[in-house]
C-alpha cells in the first residue's frame, strides 16, 4: 500500500499543531554539545561543582523542549511546540521540503499555526540568548507519521473550478474515506459569494456534504469553496488528505416550469419568459416525479435502454434507442429531458413516456443550447414526488430544513 512517505509533499501552508510531552535536545545533537553555551570540557568541574577563589558560576545550559517525544513518528493532530530552558527563546524556523511551517512566540513559547504533513522529514531550529547574554543555537531533525491511503480521506468537489453553472447548481463534496468527525470538517469548508448570500452545509452521508444558499444564487454571483482539510482529524484515525480551493460562477438564472397537467414547459430566463414549449411527461405506471430538479449532466446524444431503469427486455414496455438527442438528465433514476420525435402527436396533449420529459428534436435542440449544470427544472401536477437524492434534490427541503442537516446546527 503506498503511503504518505513516497507521495508527493504538498505545500505546509495549512498545518494544525501536535500535542505536548517534554524532550531535552541540549547535549548529543548536531550543533548542541554542551560546550558551545560554556559548559565545561573534559577535565572542568561543569556546572555541578562549587566555584573557586574569584571564578564566576557557569551559566545554565540552554536546553529545548518540544511537544512530541517519538522523533521518528511525531503524530500531526496536535499542537507542535518548541520551548526553551536555561534561556530566552527569540526565534524558531520548522521546516520542511515544502517550505515554513507558520508559528509565532508568546512568552517562551513557540507554537505551530499550520498543520504538519504526515511522511514528511522536518527540521527545527531554535535561537536563544542564554542567561549570560550568548546567544545560542539548537537545531533538531524529526518525522512525521506516515499514513497509508486508507488513513486519508480525499475530498472531491463540484462544480469544476473555473465552471459556470446554472442557479440551482449546489456545491457536492464527496470524501473518497467516511468521515465521522463532520463538526470538525465543517468548521474547515468554507464557501464565499460576491455579491453574499446566506447559505448552509447539509450532510448526505458520512462521505457526501452539499452546501446551497437560502434561495437559488444570484445570476452573476462569483463563488468560492476553500476546504482547509489537509492532516485535519476525519475520526476513527482518518485524516484529510489535501486541503481543495475552487472558483465557480452563476449564470444567467434559467428557470424551466414543467406543468405534466398542462403538457408544457414554461422557459424562463432572468425571470423572463421566452418560450412556452409542449411536451409529453410519463404515463401511468411511470409517472413523472414533481419538485425541484436540477440538470445534472448533458448529451448531445445518448443511448437509453429500458433495463437500465428496471424494465425487462421482454416486457411490452421495453425499449432501446441507440440515439437520442439533446439529453440532459435531471434524477439518477432516469428522468431525462430529450428530443422525442416519436411522440410529437401527443406532446402538448398527453402524457405517454416512461417518465422522461420528451419534446421535439427542434424545441429539444434549442432549450439543449442555452441550459448548462445546474439549471432549474420545477415539476407541477403529479402525486409522485421528488426525493432529496435522486439528483440534486437539495431545492425540496426548505431552507430552515436543510439548515438542520448541518454537523454544526
Amino acid at each position: 500500500m503506498r503511503t504518505r512517505a513516497s507521495a508527493h509533499l504538498r505545500p505546509a501552508g495549512r498545518r494544525t499543531t501536535l500535542a505536548a510531552a517534554l524532550l531535552v535536545l541540549a547535549g548529543g545533537l548536531a550543533a548542541c554539545s554542551s560546550t558551545t553555551d560554556g559548559a565545561a570540557g573534559p577535565g572542568g568541574s561543569g556546572g555541578s561543582g562549587a566555584t573557586s577563589g574569584s571564578e564566576s558560576p557557569k551559566p545554565e545550559p540552554v536546553r529545548i523542549a518540544t511537544s512530541f517525544t517519538d522523533a521518528a513518528a511525531v503524530p500531526i493532530d496536535g499542537p507542535l511546540t518548541v520551548s526553551a530552558e536555561g534561556g530566552t527563546l527569540d526565534t524558531v524556523q520548522v521546516t520542511s521540503p515544502a517550505g515554513a511551517v507558520a508559528g509565532d512566540v508568546a512568552g517562551d513559547t513557540w507554537t505551530a499555526s499550520d498543520r504538519l504533513e504526515p511522511g514528511t522529514d522536518y527540521s527545527i531550529t531554535a535561537s536563544t540568548t542564554r542567561s549570560d547574554g550568548r546567544k545560542v543555537e539548537r537545531t533538531r531533525s524529526f518525522h512525521t507519521v506516515d499514513l497509508s491511503l486508507d488513513q486519508q480521506t480525499f475530498a472531491s468537489i463540484a462544480p469544476l473550478d473555473g465552471e459556470t453553472v446554472g442557479v440551482g447548481m449546489p456545491v457536492i463534496v464527496t470524501f473518497d474515506v467516511p468521515v465521522t468527525d463532520k463538526a470538525l470538517f465543517e468548521k474547515h469548508m468554507h464557501v464565499t459569494s460576491t455579491p453574499a448570500q446566506k447559505g448552509s452545509w447539509y450532510w448526505m452521508s458520512d462521505t457526501e456534504a452539499h452546501y446551497r444558499p437560502a434561495a437559488y444564487w444570484k445570476a452573476g454571483t462569483d463563488v468560492s469553496v476553500d476546504l482547509d482539510l489537509n492532516s485535519l482529524p476525519a475520526g476513527n484515525g482518518i485524516y484529510g488528505q489535501e486541503s481543495r480551493k475552487i472558483d465557480f460562477t452563476i449564470g444567467d438564472a434559467h428557470v424551466y416550469k414543467v406543468d405534466a397537467q398542462t403538457h408544457q414547459m414554461q422557459v424562463f430566463s432572468n425571470g423572463k419568459l421566452l418560450r412556452t414549449l409542449p411536451i409529453t411527461t410519463g404515463k401511468p405506471g411511470f409517472v413523472t416525479r414533481s419538485g425541484t430538479k436540477v440538470i445534472i449532466e448533458k448529451f448531445d446524444e445518448k443511448r437509453m435502454n429500458s433495463e437500465t431503469v428496471g424494465i425487462n427486455r421482454n416486457s411490452p414496455d421495453a425499449y432501446d434507442i441507440d440515439d437520442v438527442q439533446w439529453a440532459m438528465r435531471v434524477t439518477f433514476s432516469g428522468e431525462f429531458i430529450h428530443a422525442a420525435p416519436w411522440s410529437v402527436g401527443s406532446q402538448g396533449y398527453a402524457n405517454v413516456s416512461h417518465g422522461c420529459t420528451g419534446m421535439s428534436t427542434a424545441d429539444a435542440g434549442w432549450l439543449y443550447a442555452m441550459s448548462r449544470r445546474g439549471d432549474v427544472v420545477e415539476y407541477t401536477g403529479t402525486d409522485r414526488q421528488m426525493t432529496l437524492q435522486n439528483g440534486y434534490g437539495d431545492w425540496n427541503l426548505s431552507f430552515r430544513d436543510w439548515r438542520s442537516g448541518s454537523a454544526l446546527s
